[in-house]
């Protein structure tokens, strides 16, 4: 359940005749809560998140949630900054359900894939109900992101509020650059927004910049060499936090 409708979702739970042989069978086991990003859909968590959890002895929760997949498509429900207002109802139902689910209450964790970094480090700041949160990959600031991949000139327009001239010239460079145009055609959907200015003024509530200190449980921030949607970002997450925390690239 979800405000007035509800988020699809699939659980997964270990196969306990499979794993008589590697792990213990428990009556409860600890979960893997975890959801995409920008782009991404329910089905492709089974192969990043869900099959590698099992194999662990993890039984786990995969969802989607406001802009993502079918949730944006079906149902028109934007993406939203406040992650934490997403991931409360989904502990909710957990905990509601830990019996049927066999959930561990003390082991619940959480994890956001791409721009899913960003938002499981947001509801993990507000959302005290975990025990870990990992961050594949960690995103620290959404328009610092989004901006990455602009030449200067745009960026003095955007921080000059030129609404006209910013429009103007992404749309030239979206006629050559098939990624800015993917990631403003995308934005303005998913966000439920009419043009770029509006997407990058949107981005800017995506950040971490005074709340990353609120996250208090372990939390593991990965990092990839050629990354080239959040450069530089993951580092400047894990520089951020102060709880117990570790940096992988």
């Amino acid at each position: 359940p979800y405000e007035q409708t509800s988020l699809p979702g699939y659980f997964f739970k270990v196969n306990d005749d499979s794993m008589k042989n590697k792990i213990q069978i428990q009556k409860q086991r600890p979960i893997l809560v975890v959801h995409g990003g920008f782009d991404s859909t329910l089905e492709e968590l089974y192969f990043s998140a869900a099959a590698p959890a099992l194999e662990r002895g993890y039984n786990c929760l995969a969802f989607e949630g406001p802009g993502q997949g079918g949730i944006i498509f079906k149902q028109k429900i934007p993406f939203r900054f406040d992650w934490e207002k997403v991931v409360t109802p989904v502990i909710d139902f957990l905990l509601d359900n830990k019996e049927k689910y066999d959930v561990d209450k003390e082991r619940i964790a959480l994890m956001g894939i791409s721009m899913g970094g960003y938002l499981a480090a947001r509801a993990a700041a507000f959302e005290d109900r975990r025990s870990a949160c990992i961050l594949y990959n960690g995103v620290y600031d959404g328009k610092e992101a989004l901006e990455s991949s602009f030449p200067p000139s745009l960026l003095k327009s955007i921080n000059d509020g030129d609404e006209h001239v910013v429009n103007k010239v992404i749309e030239i460079l979206m006629e050559t650059d098939s990624n800015i145009k993917f990631n403003i055609k995308h934005g303005m959907w998913i966000f439920g927004i009419d043009s770029p200015y509006e997407l990058i003024k949107k981005s800017s509530e995506f950040t971490l910049k005074e709340i990353a200190d609120k996250i208090i449980c372990p939390t593991l921030v990965l990092d990839a060499e050629k990354d080239d949607s959040f450069p530089g970002q993951p580092q400047k997450v894990y520089n951020a936090l102060t709880c117990p925390k570790k940096y992988i690239l």
